[in-house]
Parts: structure tokens; sequence; C-alpha cells
């Protein structure tokens, strides 16, 4: 399967303006303009043929969509070692916050207790994006039932000075409030 010719056969130059426009930190030119529905149904296409493997492992990619598609098929992975071993690999390559918040694994939620080690090791990362994925996993993952206090020490040592860094935090804190209003109003 090519990959790249799938994405360019969804092309919408309209959507790849307005998707430019919402991500600034990423060249223009390097948006196909594939809306994340379609991306989505190629993402469970390619998983769901094995053909996966080896597109994972073609870093860094050139376009904007073809980023989005693999954090989708990252997300798609059932095995969690498997899982954890794409998302190690990728994160380095994540250059801006719409790739980072598109990657959310389901098998995740099945693996809770391994997952907090990761996300303490995402969320003290120097790399913007990786620390931003870590503080996204803690808030789907740990602000209900599994909740504990500590946890909101995490993205409150996050010293990262970059306004995606900075806006991660804030959203966690935003949601820990509507979840954990007594235990996170102190941090604020």
């Amino acid at each position: 399967m090519d990959i790249e010719k799938s994405l360019f056969a969804l092309k919408d130059e309209k959507y790849a303006e307005f998707q430019a426009k919402l991500t600034p930190t990423v060249d223009k030119n390097l948006f196909i303009g594939v809306r994340v529905p379609d991306t989505r149904k190629l993402a469970k296409e390619i998983y769901k043929s094995g053909y996966y493997s080896g597109f994972l492992h073609e870093l860094p990619h050139k376009f904007y969509d073809e980023n989005m598609l693999h954090g989708l098929i990252v997300s798609e992975i059932k095995e969690y070692d498997e899982c954890i071993a794409a998302v190690d690999r990728f994160l380095p390559y994540v250059d801006n916050w719409a790739v980072c918040d598109i990657m959310s694994p389901k098998c995740f939620k099945k693996n809770k207790d391994k997952l907090m080690d990761k996300i303490i090791e995402w969320s003290g990362s120097d790399e913007v994006y990786t620390a931003r994925f870590g503080i996204e996993m803690l808030m789907t993952h740990f602000l209900d039932e599994d909740f504990k206090l500590e946890y909101l020490e995490i993205p409150a040592n996050v010293q990262l000075e970059d306004y995606y860094a900075k806006m991660m935090v804030a959203w966690f804190f935003a949601t820990a409030l509507a979840k954990q209003w007594d235990a996170a109003i102190p941090y604020l």
C-alpha cells in the first residue's frame, strides 16, 4: 500500500489551508489537507491490514498528514508493549500540538498499572511535545476513579516555558478542577 498516495487521494486544499492556520508552527506547504475522519478511517484500514509496521518505522515523515496518520495508527495498537515502543519511537518527531493531541492509544486504558511510570517519564522530558503527551495521558487516564493527590505534582513540576507545554498544563488543571475541585484548588 502506498500510504502517501492514499493520503493525496483524500486531499482537500481548503482544509489544508484551514489546518495550516490552526498549526502555525508547521510549514504550510507540508499540509495535504486530509480531514480527520478520513485519516481515522485510513488508520484503521492500515492497522487491520497489518501493513503499518513499515510505515511506523519510516521516520521522519515529510507531511503533517503523515504524522497525523502515524499518531492514529499508534492509537490502534492493541498490545501495550508494542504500543509503548511505537509511542517512544514517534515522540521525538512530533513537532506540533495537533499530532501530539491526536494520539490516544486505546490499550492504555487497560494498562494503567504500567502506564504511570511512562507518564512520569514523558512529563519530565525537556522535549515540549513529549512532556505535553505525558500530561495529556495523565489528564485522560488519572483524573477519575484512579486519581491520587500526588498526580497533581506531575504537571505542577513541568518547567518548560514553551506556550504549547504551558497550555497543556493549564488544560490539565482546568480539567482537574472540574473533576477533582477540592484537591486541585490549592495548586492555583
